[in-house]
């Protein structure tokens, strides 16, 4: 087996571009990263069971057909995908040396769009508060306070990462760290766009067909 094929990085092949980061430490350290990825995997399958068998669980209160506003989601939805395309364009500029500039601005974009999609769900759940739609109104909310808000914990947390990279690479550069950290980034932020895709599909679209 070749050098080039025992040194491949899973989610993003650096090193023909790249060789500071074509050892074998880092690619086990990305590999470590999508164990953790598959094991958030996981725990969010789990809360999307316990939301299925609690759909119609609403107690009398409102259900998905009172509280869902679809524009919003589809806006959401639109910041959120379009959020995961510009992080891989900030990949790709990574891998292809196109300077720090160009990395700096799409990040900045994806930055921008994962902060409009926490504010347009923010602002979504405080309209389903308002309308009765707490989570101790019913299992049912419950249930979705459970996963969904869960979702813009992660996205959140990703949006701080991302400051901290954007951080990172004013002080130090594109050194070694930054480029692996910057990886392990974009193979996060491309996980939560999944599971937002799971989310719409089952917890918004599933419920205000079942529930």
């Amino acid at each position: 087996m070749s050098t080039t094929d025992t040194n491949l990085h899973p989610g993003l092949n650096l090193q023909d571009h790249h060789e500071d980061v074509a050892d074998e430490k880092t690619g086990m350290i990305i590999f470590g990263f999508w164990v953790f990825l598959m094991s958030d995997l996981i725990f969010f399958g789990l809360m999307f069971a316990i939301y299925i068998t609690m759909i119609g669980a609403t107690a009398g209160g409102p259900g998905p057909r009172e509280l869902f506003d679809f524009t919003s989601l589809a806006m959401q939805t639109g910041a959120l995908l379009l959020s995961s395309l510009t992080a891989g364009m900030a990949s790709l500029a990574l891998k292809y040396d196109h300077g720090k500039g160009r990395i700096t601005l799409w990040l900045l974009v994806t930055l921008a769009l994962g902060l409009l999609f926490l504010t347009l769900e923010m602002r979504d759940f405080i309209s389903m508060i308002d309308a009765g739609g707490g989570p101790s109104r019913s299992g049912y909310l419950s249930a979705f306070f459970g996963i969904v808000p869960l979702h813009g914990l992660h996205v959140t947390m990703g949006c701080l990462w991302l400051v901290v990279i954007l951080i990172q690479m004013s002080t130090f550069g594109l050194v070694t760290q930054v480029k692996t950290r910057l990886m392990r980034f974009a193979l996060f932020w491309h996980f939560l766009d999944l599971i937002w895709i799971g989310i719409f599909s089952i917890v918004y679209f599933g419920g205000w067909i079942y529930g």
